[in-house]
């Protein structure tokens, strides 16, 4: 009986640590992508999560983008936004240091990444 009790309280504290990594993903987080052509483009992302709901926003030097069919599951997320009227998958991964986040774009058949890092408020 005791280690039916142990074992779920320990079930039940990972589920609570996972909820608190995905909330702690929301934030403003900035990074470069490497293009294809060897150039860096700095992003900055404005991610919010509701539940396992991922929205928000790509800023780059030319537009902001709009983050649409976002999903969170753990640490892993994907998303979309529009780039030149077409659709780009984005999967991450959060870690555990709450500072950093890997990025993959795949754009037209391209495979780009980038790691982010969490953009301090001031207050």
């Amino acid at each position: 009986m005791k280690r039916k009790i142990t074992t779920t309280l320990l079930l039940l504290c990972t589920v609570f640590v996972c909820f608190a990594a995905i909330a702690e993903l929301s934030g403003k987080w900035k990074g470069t992508i490497k293009m294809s052509d060897g150039s860096n483009v700095p992003l900055t992302y404005v991610l919010k999560v509701d539940g396992e709901k991922l929205t928000g926003s790509i800023i780059t030097p030319q537009e902001e983008l709009e983050i649409y069919d976002g999903k969170v599951k753990g640490a892993d997320f994907t998303f979309k936004v529009d780039v030149n009227g077409s659709a780009v998958p984005s999967v991450g991964k959060f870690y555990a240091d709450g500072d950093s986040v890997t990025m993959i774009a795949d754009l037209a058949g391209q495979r780009l990444k980038s790691t982010l890092k969490r953009v301090a408020d001031k207050k």
